[in-house]
């Protein structure tokens, strides 16, 4: 569970009574689509015949450029959760982080879920000795990734939530 007792109105759409712009709601998708493409990999050598995270990650790509409705996305990404479940370690952490990306067509504050699943994959990938500095490579590597714009948002909502997201935020 990644959500909080209280929701960010940052990170609600204006539609729901929130004060997320649309382009400031696309970028955090396309933020969170990288971070869960940046580990893919670790499913695809796992499970080479099971595409549901890589639909799940380009449904979220599609519905920033308005070419899938968010329903579809969100759908997709359950497909892609699905995937994930029957799996341990890296692949299924990878899956999970698809999956989360695919929902934040949905509700942006899965972003924050496709970053902590994308950290938890490539922790659950390195050696265990190497584990620490792998989650704090990746973490690193997502905030370069930032856009500008959505970048304080996603640093505030990673201190406010980290709590719930295991903590590797910090």
């Amino acid at each position: 569970m990644i959500f909080g007792k209280e929701r960010d109105l940052r990170l609600m759409t204006i539609r729901r009574g929130g004060t997320l712009t649309d382009e400031d709601h696309r970028l955090l998708a396309l933020w969170a689509v990288d971070c869960a493409e940046h580990v893919l990999g670790y499913f695809e050598d796992a499970v080479p015949g099971d595409g549901r995270p890589r639909q799940a990650i380009e449904a979220a790509r599609a519905w920033t450029r308005g070419d899938l409705p968010m329903m579809r996305s969100r759908a997709l990404g359950g497909h892609a959760n699905g995937a994930a479940r029957p799996l341990r370690g890296a692949a299924r952490e990878a899956a999970y982080a698809a999956g989360q990306a695919a929902c934040v067509p949905h509700v942006a504050e899965h972003g924050l879920g496709a970053a902590a699943y994308a950290i938890r994959a490539a922790r659950a990938a390195a050696n265990p000795d190497e584990r620490d500095q792998a989650g704090r490579d990746e973490c690193a590597w997502q905030r370069q990734q930032l856009p500008e714009p959505v970048r304080d948002l996603v640093l505030d909502d990673q201190k406010r939530r980290n709590q719930y997201c295991w903590g590797l935020f910090t």
